[in-house]
């Protein structure tokens, strides 16, 4: 049974950001709080696809800051700091029910806070996200009503309906009642391509004006999303989606492109693609084509692309199914082109790619491309046009040593010189995330049992920029001094540019 729209009312809430201060007030997170919106508004059009009023709380987008914590770590005081509005403005009754969706370990606490503050208002709270799959019990004792399981959406409904009292215990699925009782999957996944376009109000409320805590270019703001498939293909230790249990499931590139023509009739002048494994389609009978549409699309529609997540590179090989690094690597530069491809005013902007680490040639990276194959292929990408690449490289490795890390960035160094003499205005940043065991994937049963496991608050353990862990050679805090070292890299030649929250940020 449906919801009255005229008398229920669904507030989502987008929590306020986690700061973290220094006794000097420089913070040590990448404090998102005007950045497109992405799940934000595949959830807010699922629900009013139901028959839900729908209402956006962005506690996110402010300036107020009220310290929440303090956290000792890399001999510093860090105040632990919520920003963005202050909560209590915010009246707990003035919807039906609450929804709150915690993606990030990070923000634990900050949503805690919230629903705790929620919960005072007597109204149901129904709490979903990557980190409640984790932890579900912190969310049921901060006083959510429910906690949902499923990534997909197909649960949403149903939910939203027995928390109001308007449906029965029997429809629900994959979701944890206040109680304790664990309701298991009895419905499919809802797939990509019966997610329901959004109201065209939804999208605007959804934009963004930055990427991350710099301001973007005036030109491409404000910035709309698509979120073109969900899952993964891969198997990485150190991702939870493999346990979401979804495998990959993509839309297809029609209902892609009606989410690009929909995010243009609201008015982004840019668009955020947030799949990391769009290249999955590949698989598909028709899939090489549907990319194409799909970028051509975006190139008709005048909607530049701004890639945030790594692409798969080993995918962008004519020798299909011979990806390993003893097979002929022949670079895919028709695709190439197609998704990287920027003529000064259309194609792709930004793109965020991810660096290869098989330097040592070890069994772990057995899946990547090799270093050589890896510097072919951005030698290609390049000369197609992107203006912006972020390069993202994950240290702090269990065998990470100062030597390793030496050859890496002399490594990158050596590429970023070669990229720099294809397009001298090419914008290379180097962004060096640290590895966060997150609880339930096998790298985080891997440092545990080798004890280099030296922070566990979420605070620190869920942060890019805050190494949470030795390595058997290093300390997490040589990996802090590495994550600043690597930074520097493609400064000398733009040392002004800044697409990314990261640690640029610490003046």
């Amino acid at each position: 049974m449906l919801p009255s729209k005229k008398h229920l009312k669904v507030g989502l809430i987008e929590n306020p950001a986690l700061g973290l201060y220094d006794t000097n007030d420089r913070n040590w997170t990448a404090l998102y709080r005007r950045h497109p919106l992405h799940s934000k508004q595949v959830l807010m059009g699922n629900l009013q696809a139901g028959g839900f009023d729908v209402e956006l709380v962005n506690l996110r987008n402010g300036d107020h800051k009220e310290d929440i914590g303090e956290i000792y770590w890399k001999d510093m005081k860090l105040t632990a700091t919520a920003v963005g509005k202050n909560l209590s403005n915010l009246d707990p009754t003035q919807c039906d029910a609450w929804g709150i969706t915690v993606n990030y370990m990070q923000e634990r606490h900050i949503a805690g806070r919230t629903i705790k503050y929620l919960a005072k208002g007597g109204r149901p709270i129904v709490v979903g996200g990557s980190d409640t799959l984790f932890s579900p019990e912190y969310y049921l004792n901060a006083g959510a009503s429910a906690v949902v399981l499923d990534k997909s959406g197909s649960s949403n409904w149903h939910i939203m309906n027995y928390v109001l009292k308007k449906g029965m215990r029997n429809e629900l699925s994959n979701v944890i009642l206040s109680d304790g009782t664990k309701i298991p999957k009895q419905r499919p996944i809802l797939t990509p391509e019966e997610w329901q376009l959004p109201s065209i109000e939804i999208s605007k409320q959804c934009f963004g004006n930055e990427l991350t805590e710099e301001p973007f270019l005036k030109h491409l703001v404000p910035i709309g999303s698509v979120i073109p498939d969900i899952g993964c293909d891969r198997k990485c230790d150190f991702c939870q989606t493999p346990k979401y249990g979804i495998g990959y499931n993509a839309m297809s590139s029609k209902k892609v492109i009606a989410w690009l023509n929909h995010q243009k009739a609201a008015g982004a002048k840019s668009v955020v693609i947030t799949s990391d494994q769009f290249l999955g389609r590949l698989h598909f009978k028709h899939g090489r084509q549907d990319i194409f549409d799909i970028m051509q699309a975006a190139r008709d529609l005048n909607l530049p692309i701004l890639w945030i997540n790594g692409l798969d590179l080993a995918k962008m090989n004519l020798n299909s199914g011979k990806q390993n690094k003893s097979s002929t690597f022949i670079p895919d530069k028709e695709l190439i082109k197609s998704l990287w491809g920027w003529d000064g005013k259309k194609g792709c902007f930004l793109g965020y790619i991810p660096a290869e680490r098989p330097l040592l040639n070890t069994d772990k990276y057995s899946k990547l491309l090799s270093w050589q194959h890896h510097r072919e292929l951005m030698k290609c990408i390049v000369k197609v046009g992107i203006p912006v690449i972020i390069y993202g490289v994950i240290i702090g490795y269990p065998d990470d040593n100062h030597d390793n890390l030496s050859s890496l960035e002399n490594a990158i160094k050596a590429l970023y010189d070669e990229l720099y003499s294809i397009n001298p205005a090419l914008n290379f940043q180097v962004a060096p995330y640290s590895i966060f065991p997150i609880p339930g994937t096998s790298l985080r049963k891997r440092i545990v049992k080798k004890g280099l496991l030296r922070f566990d608050n979420p605070e620190i353990l869920g942060g890019f920029w805050t190494p949470c862990c030795d390595t058997h050679h290093m300390s997490y805090k040589d990996i802090s001094n590495w994550q600043f070292r690597l930074t520097q890299i493609g400064k000398i030649k733009k040392p002004d540019i800044n697409y990314y929250g990261g640690l640029t940020m610490l003046k």
